[in-house]
């Protein structure tokens, strides 16, 4: 092969490999990968009471927790199945020490945190209706309200939270079941009333009508002539 040739074929491969290094950048470490800096972790259990087997729950109790420690660290703290994970570089030590003590005195008493509308509808397995219908009529019982201003907006939210046990109650009896069956008889039996007051109506109408036929029909009928009135008139009894 030409000298020359194998020269520039030579340059022309170190020039690609210095394009591609520079067109290709390290790549960050994939998700659930470890990385280059060392962390430390704490690990809490998460009874199956505090969560009801609810993902929204789950959620819910992972929000809670984050409210409790200062911005800059609540991204580190995550709510799985069964526990709460506290993962931190190994640099924050300080840091790490005090949000783990946080998240234990807020884990004291999670089973007792109250339960929002969603959370409750997940639970159950319930719509909206069900849940604004139960509580007015006193089935579903409230422990109180919560009001809250939505991101990004002046509004403010007001609703029912409920007792944590109570949701649970209901759960273990298949109490939503029952009262789901009770609300279809209701509306059945509503609905045969209903169309039994329509049809008296109807009914009522009809007679109505027809008595007012009869009447009109009295009405313009000529009057009864007398027997022997032609007679009595001749005679000039009348004058």
């Amino acid at each position: 092969m030409n000298p020359a040739k194998r020269q520039r074929g030579s340059f022309r491969d170190i020039l690609s490999g210095i394009v591609a290094a520079i067109a290709a950048p390290d790549r960050p470490a994939k998700r659930g990968m470890s990385t280059a800096t060392p962390s430390t972790v704490a690990e809490w259990p998460l009874p199956p009471s505090a969560t009801l087997g609810s993902s929204l729950r789950l959620k819910g109790i992972e929000r809670e927790i984050r409210a409790r420690l200062p911005w800059t660290v609540r991204k580190f703290a995550r709510a799985e199945t069964g526990r709460i994970v506290l993962r931190m570089p190994q640099a924050d030590a300080d840091a790490f020490q005090s949000a783990s003590a946080a998240i234990s005195t807020t884990l004291e008493g999670i089973e007792a945190l109250a339960v929002l509308p969603r959370e409750a509808e997940d639970i159950l397995t319930i719509s909206s209706r069900e849940r604004h219908k139960w509580l007015r009529d006193g089935r579903l019982k409230s422990i109180g309200t919560r009001t809250v201003k939505m991101r990004g907006r002046s509004r403010k939210v007001t609703f029912h939270v409920f007792d944590p046990r109570h949701i649970e109650d209901i759960l273990d009896r298949d109490l939503a079941t029952a009262w789901r069956e009770d609300d279809a008889r209701e509306v059945s039996e509503n609905r045969r009333r209903g169309a039994g007051k329509a049809a008296l109506t109807r009914a009522g109408k009809r007679t109505d009508k027809a008595r007012k036929t009869r009447n009109s029909a009295k009405d313009d009928a000529p009057a009864p002539k007398l027997e022997g009135w032609d007679t009595f008139e001749a005679e000039g009894l009348l004058r």
